[in-house]
């Protein structure tokens, strides 16, 4: 069969997103099948991938939907019209067997299953795609592939796969279109996420138990990412050191094959362990995001973080001590929050030196999280509501009108606060130093 795989993600704020989801995918149907990788991102439209449609003739097309909408309240924005524009003319054009699948899709299965009309659904990992390609070319009923849905089929969240994951990187158009648009791109070292934090959705879309890709296999990754021209390695990671043994495992993996090329992750501030930091950044680490969310102990309790204020300086002292650029994430607006916490954070954030801090005001509430329940709980959202639409949790003591005031105050003449993904200035600001030969996040060039 011929399976034509398409990213539908448009998001290039703040910088583009390989497509990495695609190449495990890829990886995993058998040779017998005939595979090609279709990005909205590198034909610009729909129309573009219609070509590739039209072209390529598959059997079956799978559609990756990775974001529902840019989760920003004070920028909102939905994709919801440009996937469906995308099915419809597919079916306009195509007799292929529409497969969904992505994040996204596993976040809302059967809501996007209804608003779409796709033939089929995959929730949870796409590996399980070639279990469906089996079934369709033998006839035989798929009711029984975990994961994999219809129109009429009631949504059932599936075990999570084993390891090892193989990966096969995207085709070379591809790679090429991502290293000449800031050189970035990613690879993964686990999958599932071991924290409870009340808003995040990743345990529900990869599970809570770690599962560890082998070092050596990530760093010899690493190295193919290298060879096809990367200049710069982002990990994508929920959180890379949920596991500081196998960070750090990776780490020496990388240093041991000579990995030239910069690369980042995303860290939760925690007790790290000692020269954690320095163990990284000597293997090539340039960049540590962490995902700080709040520097208000009563914020960060009712948020579930496993770390506290005082751990939150530590680390960044150690990032910074070990030559890292360091950049922060604060999440604003969550149960309990009220003008007090916010000041608290923002004074406590201005105590972080030589750092860049994204302020993210307003919580989206997603299903299979604990807020959503406490939202239920508290009558700010129905079990009938429509969350395809954002929706942000509303604290009891604070409005998000009041808290995006208090940081625009806040943040006035500090070019490192950044209010949401930082709008359209850091965007062209990124675009140039792209068109001059800079690659990664480059964030970096904002710290005072």
């Amino acid at each position: 069969m011929k399976v034509l795989l398409i990213s539908a993600n448009t998001v290039r704020v703040p910088y583009y997103v390989y497509p990495l989801g695609l190449d495990y995918v890829a990886g995993a149907i058998p040779e017998r099948h005939t595979v090609r990788i279709g990005d909205i991102n590198i034909v610009h439209n729909v129309h573009g991938l219609i070509d590739i449609v039209d072209s390529f003739n598959p059997h079956v097309i799978g559609v990756s939907l990775r974001n529902i909408d840019n989760a920003e309240m004070n920028d909102a924005r939905g994709f919801l019209k440009e996937y469906r524009d995308l099915i419809d003319t597919i079916r306009k054009r195509s007799r292929a067997t529409i497969v969904l699948g992505g994040s996204g899709f596993t976040i809302f299965p059967r809501k996007l299953m209804d608003l779409l009309k796709a033939d089929y659904g995959i929730i949870g990992e796409g590996e399980r795609l070639p279990m469906l390609l089996d079934a369709l070319e033998s006839g035989e009923d798929i009711s029984a592939i975990p994961g994999v849905i219809t129109a009429d089929m009631k949504e059932e969240f599936p075990p999570p796969l084993g390891v090892p994951f193989e990966r096969t990187v995207g085709a070379n158009t591809i790679t090429q279109f991502y290293i000449t648009h800031g050189g970035t791109l990613n690879l993964q070292t686990k999958r599932g996420c071991p924290y409870n934090c009340i808003y995040c959705i990743y345990p529900h879309i990869e599970g809570t138990d770690l599962r560890l890709i082998p070092a050596e296999q990530v760093a010899d990754n690493a190295r193919e990412l290298e060879a096809a021209g990367a200049k710069y390695l982002c990990i994508a990671d929920a959180v890379f050191n949920a596991s500081d043994e196998h960070s750090m495992e990776v780490a020496r993996a990388f240093a041991r094959m000579g990995m030239s090329i910069p690369w980042g992750a995303f860290l939760a501030p925690t007790k790290l362990p000692e020269n954690y930091c320095h163990i990284l950044r000597e293997a090539g680490m340039t960049h540590a995001e962490f995902g700080t969310e709040a520097l208000s102990g009563s914020m960060l309790t009712s948020y579930h973080k496993p770390f506290s204020v005082d751990d939150v300086f530590k680390a960044h002292t150690a990032a910074l001590d070990a030559g890292l650029h360091v950049a922060h994430y604060i999440l604003l607006g969550g149960p309990g929050e009220n003008s007090d916490t916010v000041m608290e954070t923002l004074t406590n954030a201005e105590r972080l030196t030589r750092t860049v801090i994204f302020f993210f005001c307003g919580v989206r509430i997603y299903p299979h999280t604990e807020i959503y329940d406490m939202a239920l709980q508290e009558g700010q959202i129905s079990e009938s509501d429509n969350l395809l639409d954002p929706v942000f949790y509303q604290s009891r003591f604070i409005k998000g009108e009041e808290i995006v005031r208090m940081v625009k105050k806040q943040a006035k003449g500090r070019e490192n606060w950044i209010i949401g993904s930082g709008g359209d200035i850091p965007a062209r600001l990124r675009s140039r130093l792209y068109k001059h030969g800079y690659s990664g996040p480059l964030w970096e060039r904002l710290i005072r």
